[in-house]
């Protein structure tokens, strides 16, 4: 069983749904190496799958981590946690949930610590929607903070998230000059060809069909940074003229 024992009774549970995750495999899937920048992380290959049990005890732990980011919780932030739980594992699921997440919100994580059990357990493409719904949690009130952002870089490298997604999902939410290009993870100096290239794999990567195992209100998410990335694309089309 997964080490949460320091974090208590909600330690405990993240332990249940991540074990019950393991014991009940119906299928295994092979995931790509661990990779931060490119680089392969430990060396280790390994078998992981993602399940709509791990995923909400992943979220439940790093949601708190985020909503308490710049020291206040937001009502707008807990309405769009209440929401998505709904939306995503139902009434009765979502009460027991919010009252683990009251105990998450008032005492310290560790979330280098959580970050990387996260890694070990969910396939590459389920963690960049994990933290695309972080960014959705911070965005809540209209406006992320510098504290929100950081945190959720740092969970990003925890998580085995390379830089270049990263700024990709973060464009989504940040929008600056040069975010189109941020999104399709190219530089603004990239070749109509490059582009199309660029298109074509980002397209591939953030297909809502790779998140449907983790519930229809995922996949919707999914499809909101599907129609970022077109977007995007369109953007500089009209820019360029091609």
């Amino acid at each position: 069983m997964i080490g949460f024992g320091a974090f208590g009774f909600f330690g405990a549970m993240i332990g249940f749904f991540i074990g019950a995750m393991l014991d009940n495999r119906n299928s295994v899937e092979w995931d790509e190496r661990f990779t931060a920048s490119g680089s392969t992380y430990r060396g280790e290959e390994a078998y992981r799958r993602s399940s709509s049990g791990d995923f909400a005890a992943s979220l439940l732990v790093l949601t708190a981590a985020v909503m308490k980011a710049d020291g206040k919780v937001l009502k707008s932030e807990l309405n769009y946690v209440k929401q998505f739980y709904i939306r995503q594992f139902g009434e009765a699921k979502t009460k027991q949930q919010l009252r683990a997440l009251k105990d998450l919100l008032e005492k310290p994580l560790d979330i280098r610590q959580i970050s990387h059990e996260i890694r070990y357990q969910m396939q590459y493409h389920s963690r960049l929607q994990l933290l695309h719904y972080l960014f959705g949690i911070a965005e809540a009130d209209d406006q992320i903070s510098d504290s929100e952002l950081n945190l959720i870089h740092r969970i990003a490298g925890f998580l085995g998230i390379n830089n270049a997604d990263f700024e990709s999902i973060k464009a989504m939410f940040v929008k600056n000059t040069g975010a189109d290009y941020k999104i399709l993870e190219v530089t603004p100096d990239a070749s109509n060809d490059e582009l199309k290239k660029a298109y074509r794999k980002m397209a591939k990567k953030y297909h809502p069909d790779k998140v449907n195992h983790l519930g229809a209100d995922v996949r919707k998410q999914a499809e909101e940074k599907f129609r970022q990335v077109q977007l995007a694309y369109e953007n500089i089309k009209k820019q360029r003229g091609f």
